[in-house]
């Protein structure tokens, strides 16, 4: 139905003039539902466009930084409680935090598929994976069945990956989808930190999921830029630099 990344209702009347608005609208909704696109004011955007970024494969990403990325996940993993409601993100960063997840009885959800199958060798653990799209360059899931999900839990700390951060556009994202599910997570969250390589500051991608006012602590690996650590402290976000 849609092959364009953005078709608004206006064009698929004058496309179909014998459909009446009110079919076409819901058969915007039917393929919402079947992930072909999601329904936005006006009309509808592709998935098949969407979930198209510019980010480098999963696989190299992986393997860079990897060591930093394990002093991150080894400090965020001190502030998981037992008993507790977590959300971990899909992501290279995210992954890591699974070798340093305590054996303790813990609800995890996250939206990585291969963060999933990394958990399920925890005995206490229950995981919950979101259903909807699968990203194969991320291995990420995200789309309305994602959101859906998100919807009907409650999360203690969830734990968000950022592909980059500026004070100017706060902490971004290169897929809708994804960046529409790291908004909805935080809104459900008690309590919101980010997981922050320091390569992924002064950068920006086309989509922002939240500013710094949004979340509770940063997470990188090496100190801040001074206006950005100002910025963080007078929105009392702590800000912890990994060893």
């Amino acid at each position: 139905m849609i092959s364009q990344p953005f078709t608004s209702l206006k064009e698929l009347e004058e496309r179909f003039p014998d459909v009446s608005s009110m079919t076409l609208r819901r058969d915007i909704e039917f393929c919402e539902r079947h992930g072909d696109v999601i329904k936005v004011r006006g009309g509808a955007r592709s998935m098949k466009f969407i979930v198209h970024t510019e980010e480098e494969s999963y696989s190299r990403r992986a393997n860079e930084n990897r060591q930093r990325k394990q002093r991150i996940s080894r400090a965020a993993a001190k502030l998981i409680e037992p008993g507790r409601s977590i959300f971990i993100d899909a992501g290279t960063t995210a992954m890591e935090l699974t070798n340093f997840i305590p054996e303790a009885r813990l609800n995890i959800t996250t939206s990585g598929a291969n963060v999933a199958l990394a958990l399920i060798k925890h005995d206490k653990i229950m995981v919950n994976l979101v259903g909807g799209l699968l990203n194969k360059e991320s291995y990420s899931v995200s789309g309305p069945m994602s959101y859906s999900y998100i919807n009907d839990i409650n999360i203690d700390v969830a734990f968000i990956s950022p592909s980059g951060f500026s004070l100017e556009n706060g902490f971004t994202s290169g897929n809708y989808s994804e960046c529409e599910l790291k908004s909805l997570i935080m809104k459900k969250a008690r309590k919101t930190v980010l997981l922050v390589l320091a390569d992924k500051i002064g950068k920006s991608l086309p989509f922002t999921f939240c500013k710094l006012e949004d979340i509770d602590m940063i997470i990188t690996d090496r100190p801040l830029p001074e206006d950005i650590y100002k910025s963080a402290k007078a929105q009392n976000v702590s800000v912890i630099v990994a060893e």
